[in-house]
């Protein structure tokens, strides 16, 4: 049996956006400057929960296996108001399909795993499930947002 790498990191999932190249004026050289203002932010708090305080932790040097699920918040229109304002309206969706895009939301993921030092480079991905769906509960029992993140080493055994 393979070690299995499994977290839950809390908070808004933010998308990889894409890179704009500016030239920086003073030096000539070129700069690549992301679009996603919160992705830097979500990106962190992703790397801070893999980090390895002990070291002891072997990087994965082998193919991996990576599903990632994300608990995207439910927009506020979806409810009902008044004393029902706990309640999801009839025509309020069962899923997430809208904006962001569940690859976008992976590639943050992947990028922030890689720099935490779990993997040697993200290309070692060789199995990648990424789904969305949106937080469910209420009352103090509500699951929040975020991102469940398990990453298997491959042992040859499917997903």
């Amino acid at each position: 049996m393979t070690d299995v790498l499994t977290v839950f990191v809390a908070g808004d999932p933010k998308p990889q956006g894409s890179k704009r190249a500016l030239r920086n004026p003073h030096s000539g050289k070129i700069q690549m400057i992301e679009s996603s203002k919160h992705v830097k932010t979500w990106r962190g708090d992703i790397r801070d929960a893999l980090l390895d305080p002990t070291g002891e932790r072997p990087r994965i040097d082998g193919a991996v296996r990576v599903h990632l699920v994300f608990v995207m918040p439910r927009p506020k229109n979806h409810f009902r108001t008044g004393r029902n304002a706990h309640l999801l309206r009839d025509s309020a969706p069962e899923y997430p399909t809208g904006t962001p895009d569940a690859d976008k939301l992976a590639r943050a993921v992947l990028d922030a795993i890689g720099s935490a030092g779990v993997w040697r480079d993200d290309a070692q991905v060789i199995d990648l499930h990424a789904t969305k769906r949106y937080a469910g509960g209420g009352g103090s029992t509500a699951e929040c947002a975020g991102v469940h993140i398990i990453i298997t080493p491959d042992d040859g055994r499917p997903f």
